[in-house]
């Protein structure tokens, strides 16, 4: 059984500088920064395995192995479509055989870049080859009832990653030029059977968390990969007949299910672990978890809430 701090270093994985500072540095300075253009602020980090196994092309991109500074050139999307395209093609890396044809975009510092293009997008499935911050958005749906509070819970379907694995109610990828409600009303509606109407008039927005990962061989591809990560949270209500439904591959089934239930599931790894992250974050805020009845929840709180080491969206 694991504590809750447990269940957040699970998922938070990635060293904080306080805690080991000759060995956080050790490790960050054995990673290439990635920038969109030279003198401006880092927005991933990629490993040197990675970088050496790139079909890096000098007319896209200039990688400086001294300075372990990689940035593209004008063209800075097609860098990385291009880039990526040719190391599926060769079959560099395992993650990019699950293809999404998805694009992520890329966040910089004070917006626009003077140069180049005005958004930089990266194929979603091979965003964590470059260590950049990707954007999602994770909903708890629960219910009322006379024995308390209970949430809808779903499996996830054993082919997909972390398969086999329980998840919040909604969840999935902010693509580019795509709002968080947006992303969340079609996911409700793909993964859940959700009608529109319910999700735009009952979903709450309720803030962010973020956390800085290392993938393992769950998640599919590399193991070791690096996945900065924020996810705009929403709760909602529903009636005890609004039962949701599979509608895609992505799930087996849903489980209603008691807190205390959700609680066991937590200790027990039973659920992906950003979406335990999720759970704890709902436990605080509708006051389940709090100070009295958890010796961390000072820590909890503030590592669900990490500072990244790279811009992040002032608007998705």
């Amino acid at each position: 059984m694991k504590s809750n701090l447990d269940v957040v270093n699970d998922c938070d994985s990635f060293p904080y500088y306080d805690a080991d500072p000759p060995a956080y540095t050790e490790l960050v300075s054995s990673y290439y920064e990635l920038f969109t253009q030279p003198k401006s602020k880092p927005v991933g980090y990629i490993l040197p395995w990675v970088v050496e196994k790139m079909p890096w092309d000098d007319s896209l991109w200039v990688v400086d192995h001294n300075k372990k500074q990689i940035y593209p050139k004008l063209t800075q999307s097609k860098g990385f479509d291009a880039t990526l395209r040719k190391a599926r093609e060769i079959g560099a890396f395992k993650v990019l055989e699950k293809w999404r044809n998805e694009l992520y975009t890329v966040h910089r510092e004070n917006g626009l870049d003077p140069v180049g293009d005005p958004t930089i997008t990266v194929e979603r499935s091979g965003s964590p080859l470059f260590g950049v911050v990707t954007y999602g958005v994770h909903m708890t749906t629960y219910v009322k009832t006379q024995e308390g509070m209970k949430i809808w819970v779903p499996k996830r379907a054993k082919g997909k990653t972390y398969g086999g694995l329980f998840d919040n109610t909604v969840a999935g990828g902010i693509a580019t030029g795509e709002q968080p409600l947006e992303c969340i009303v079609r996911e409700a509606a793909e993964e859940a059977s959700f009608p529109e109407e319910l999700v735009r008039s009952a979903a709450k927005p309720c803030g962010t968390i973020s956390y800085f990962s290392f993938r393992d061989k769950r998640a599919g591809g590399e193991s070791g990969l690096l996945q900065p990560e924020v996810q705009f949270v929403y709760d909602m209500e529903v009636d005890k007949d609004v039962v949701p439904k599979p509608c895609d591959d992505e799930v087996e089934d849903f489980r209603l299910w008691s807190v205390d239930e959700v609680q066991k599931a937590i200790s027990e790894s039973l659920f992906k672990p950003n979406c335990a992250l999720l759970l704890l974050d709902f436990f605080i805020r509708h006051g389940i978890l709090t100070a009295e009845n958890e010796k961390d929840y000072v820590e909890i709180v503030s590592r669900l809430h990490r500072k990244l080491p790279f811009p992040t969206a002032t608007t998705v």
